[in-house]
């Protein structure tokens, strides 16, 4: 609504103050082709060709201007000078009753200034045109102020102390600032401050994200910043953003880099010991020990695996697995939509420990009969029973 009252006040002003300004060139004979100076003084020629001073009851200040442009100036100057004192307050106004009435003022007045109006704009050597642009100075600094406390406002936003997930505020608030300011500038010719402002939220509310690595939440960090740079990503490729695109594949990979954390972290805990077990192989590997040696010692004998593999029967391994599935559908929120993004990577991941192990056992432990309690295909069986039933 303000945008709409503040282009009425321009579409009103601009016939008013050309007509004033002409009416004062013609009366007053301030035209560059009617003017002439004699020392100093403003002259212009009558009608019968005779020099004549220029109205020698006018204000004396206007009398010692040396070009007429300035003499209509001054003279528009007190004409109207309550106008830019109020176009200064009008603005204000406009700023506080829409979250981004700043950006609405900013496009109007740019349409004005730079003539995107056609007949309905400013004419560029006019006194309204430069009225106009010193209040653009002010409408840009405002849209800068404004822009600057929504981007602090984010950064220094703390998850609740309860949060179990899902989108944050400000990921949400960076959405809505978007559409909102994709709406006002939807006819607008000119994105540049409109892209300046779209890289400033989203650098900050990719900020905010990074930050929850120093929070205490009740759930995975990585799994709450994974969901919310997916939940970006997404957002930015409905929306089709050229300025943010950098950001849009900013998004996708810290998306996919909190992923890759999460399940580095938890894809060894139904199998939590065997983890364990053969990470302690690996070690004594990496400090020289001989694959065929390995067995003989004491903490990774052949029996010490054999305890260790048959704490895993296959029934067991199963009923891990779901316990593990429904605490990452815990851990998510409905509205990401990820749950089977996360599962299947995290079946990628136990698949390729078990062929770990698996590798493991035949290099460190050949001859010996000893393999896992359940198979490749056991497993397989596992992931597609617990997809099927949820």
């Amino acid at each position: 609504v303000s945008q709409q009252v503040l282009e009425q006040v321009l579409s009103e002003l601009q016939p008013l103050c050309t007509s004033e300004q002409q009416f004062l060139q013609e009366f007053f004979c301030l035209s560059c082709d009617s003017m002439e100076l004699q020392d100093g003084i403003p002259w212009v020629r009558t009608q019968a060709g005779v020099p004549s001073p220029l109205i020698p009851d006018l204000s004396h200040d206007l009398v010692w201007f040396l070009r007429p442009e300035e003499a209509t100036t001054q003279l528009l100057s007190e004409i109207f000078s309550c106008l830019e004192p109020e176009l200064r307050a009008f603005l204000d106004v406009c700023n506080k009753v829409h979250p981004l009435g700043c950006l609405q003022v900013l496009v109007t007045l740019s349409d004005s200034v730079f003539g995107t109006w056609g007949p309905c704009s400013a004419p560029p050597s006019s006194f309204l045109h430069t009225l106009l642009g010193n209040v653009l100075l002010l409408a840009k600094s405002n849209s800068n102020k404004c822009i600057g406390t929504l981007c602090k406002e984010m950064e220094e936003a703390k998850p609740a102390s309860r949060m179990r997930g899902g989108i944050l505020p400000c990921v949400s608030r960076f959405q809505e600032l978007v559409a909102l300011s994709e709406e006002v500038f939807q006819t607008s010719q000119r994105r540049r401050e409109l892209d300046r402002a779209q890289l400033r939220l989203a650098s900050s509310v990719f900020s905010s994200i990074s930050s929850l690595s120093s929070a205490n939440l009740k759930v995975n960090t990585d799994m709450v910043m994974m969901e919310n740079f997916h939940h970006i990503h997404n957002f930015l490729c409905q929306r089709n953003i050229p300025c943010l695109e950098g950001k849009k594949r900013e998004a996708k990979q810290r998306s996919r880099e909190h992923m890759e954390k999460y399940i580095t972290t938890y894809v060894g805990q139904p199998l939590e010991s065997l983890k364990h077990f053969f990470e302690g192989v690996k070690a004594r590997l990496a400090q020289g020990v001989k694959e065929e040696e390995v067995s003989f010692q004491l903490a990774y004998s052949k029996q010490e695996l054999r305890k260790v593999i048959e704490k895993y029967p296959g029934k067991e391994v199963k009923r891990a697995l779901e316990t593990f599935y429904r605490t990452i559908h815990k851990h998510l929120s409905p509205e990401g939509n990820l749950l089977p993004v996360v599962w299947q990577a995290m079946e990628q991941g136990f698949i390729q420990q078990y062929r770990e192990f698996e590798e493991l056992i035949q290099r460190c432990y050949a001859g010996a009969g000893i393999a896992l309690d359940f198979t490749m295909t056991d497993l397989l069986s596992y992931f597609n029973s617990i997809t099927m039933s949820n």
